[in-house]
């Protein structure tokens, strides 16, 4: 292409574009620019709110990393944390003690838990972590306690290995849904979101994509 012809074309490059521009309806209100606070990602609430919160460590000491922290509406001081290698542990004076409460089954990886909001002895725990990184530790299914956490019994979903999020009906503690990511390294069936309405009986999988697709979290 000669100098030229090159020059004819960028004029009417320019020329398309600048006509672009003039059929811009000029009624329309100008932009608003973003915020200093957006382009930098600060936070976007006054920080004076939180500005009276101490934090501070309540143990139980080397509990590892936790996924499932959950507490008990009405008893504030009553708390479950389920570690990815620890099993569940519970404290009734906001964390100056805490019990440990799964020492003796067969799995110490726990990637969920609820505690059912009509009957609070009733909680439910969702096994092996879903939060995939290097070193992991597999489960082997739910786990039920009717009596606020002094026993336990599994109750399914036993091939679901990792288990990212349980809730339970705020109106029923025998309706539970399970998000299972199912196996970390390979396919396999027993995966995707579940739902029980007899307790952990029976389960209905109600969101199944393939053996290769799992699921992570879910709410109501």
């Amino acid at each position: 292409m000669s100098i030229t012809r090159q020059s004819i074309v960028c004029l009417l490059a320019l020329v398309s574009a600048s006509s672009l521009f003039a059929q811009r309806p000029k009624n329309l209100p100008p932009a608003k620019p973003i915020s200093e606070a957006s382009a930098t990602g600060s936070p976007q609430f006054d920080e004076k709110l939180f500005g009276g919160m101490r934090y501070r460590l309540v143990g139980p000491f080397r509990g590892g990393r936790v996924l499932a922290v959950e507490g008990v509406p009405g008893e504030p001081n009553v708390y479950y944390f389920g570690g990815v290698a620890g099993g569940v542990w519970k404290t009734t004076d906001g964390g100056d003690n805490w019990k440990p409460l799964f020492d003796k089954y067969p799995v110490s990886s726990i990637g969920a838990l609820d505690v059912s909001r009509s009957n609070h002895n009733v909680i439910y725990v969702g096994s092996g972590e879903a939060c995939i990184r290097g070193n992991i530790s597999y489960g082997d299914g739910v786990y039920k306690s009717t009596d606020g956490g002094i026993s336990w019994k599994n109750v399914g979903l036993k091939d679901t290995q990792h288990i990212g999020a349980i809730i339970v009906d705020p109106n029923n503690p025998d309706t539970v849904f399970v998000a299972a990511l199912g196996h970390a390294y390979g396919p396999n069936s027993e995966r995707g979101i579940f739902r029980t309405t007899d307790g952990g009986k029976t389960w209905q999988k109600v969101l199944y994509k393939d053996d290769k697709s799992g699921a992570v979290d879910v709410v109501f």
